[in-house]
């Protein structure tokens, strides 16, 4: 019972923080540029993140078994994992461009799980036989992480498809100055009106272009980290299989969409090797793959069949 109570706080805590976490990041976007409310900002992820660490932690105690034998319990540790991608470059001490990513997907999936699902699938079930394996910590987590990491990635590089093609950028008027803010919330440039037309015309395709460029880097860098997870998932998975089943492949509906999944992101990062394909050509990959994606984790789960469906909606 208070292991249950304390889950309940931890949820609605991390949940709540997260939201003030968005609400922030729209009033920078919306408003002005705040250093204070910008670091309030970083400091609630970090918040968030702990909360969430929390939260799995005393399912694992109470349950008995590492946290991540059903969809809620999944769709918490994909919530962490955004939290833990977040983290990455503010440890490093960089600009954290993958703020406007990661903080919505993380109160989407958090948010889902706490209200979009039956409170039926929020109790912590005995294991079936087939997930009482050492490997469950090993092939899930690195599946989850790596769903994390390739979607946050996917999502860079759908931005940069929307940037590249858009014909027009938001220019704001604001006393005497030209205020532009990119996609992302914590960077805004401003231009003094002083510059003439051709002048300024200039300056913003090179804005454009730098905006771009920033993406394309971040987007490569977040869904090689993915796609290396993604292997190391498939791998132990097979193993796993092997142990559980007696046989490393079955063509089983999840891990078939897996194997297409991975297939992808190996053309994408194929298609990064040329020079010439790389930019919008590879990006328009990654925008398949965060479609091939969501079929893999929820498509499968709707329908509830193969030998995975013990991760499905019922």
């Amino acid at each position: 019972m208070i292991f249950a109570t304390l889950e309940h706080i931890l949820t609605h805590i991390s949940f709540s923080i997260i939201s003030i976490v968005i609400t922030i990041h729209l009033m920078t976007l919306l408003v002005r540029e705040i250093v204070g409310l910008r670091d309030s900002s970083e400091k609630g992820i970090i918040a968030t993140f702990f909360s969430i660490t929390g939260l799995l932690v005393t399912r694992w105690i109470y349950s008995g078994h590492f946290p991540l034998s059903n969809l809620y319990e999944s769709l918490v540790f994909l919530s962490w994992s955004f939290s833990i991608i977040h983290l990455i470059p503010y440890l490093r001490n960089q600009k954290n461009d993958l703020s406007a990513i990661t903080a919505p997907s993380t109160i989407f999936t958090q948010g889902f799980a706490t209200f979009g699902l039956s409170t039926e699938t929020h109790q912590s079930e005995i294991l079936v036989p087939a997930l009482q394996s050492q490997w469950l910590m090993m092939h899930v987590s690195m599946m989850l992480l790596s769903y994390a990491a390739l979607l946050c990635g996917s999502l860079l590089s759908i931005a940069l498809l929307v940037i590249t093609f858009r014909k027009n950028i938001n220019i704001v008027c604001k006393k005497n100055n030209l205020l532009m803010k990119s996609f992302f919330f914590n960077e805004i440039e401003c231009v003094n009106e002083k510059f003439k037309s051709t002048s300024f015309l200039s300056f913003r395709n090179y804005y454009k272009y730098q905006l771009t460029q920033r993406l394309d880097y971040w987007s490569y860098r977040v869904i090689s980290l993915g796609f290396i997870f993604l292997t190391i998932g498939i791998l132990s998975g097979a193993v796993w299989a092997n142990e559980a089943w007696g046989s490393y492949w079955s063509w089983d509906p999840k891990e078939t969409w897996a194997f297409i999944t991975w297939t992808i992101f190996a053309i994408y990062s194929h298609t990064r090797t040329n020079q010439s394909l790389q930019g919008t050509n590879s990006a328009l990959v990654a925008t398949i793959g965060f479609l091939i994606i969501w079929i893999c984790y929820f498509g499968i789960n709707l329908l509830g069949i193969g030998l995975h469906s013990y991760g499905s909606f019922t």
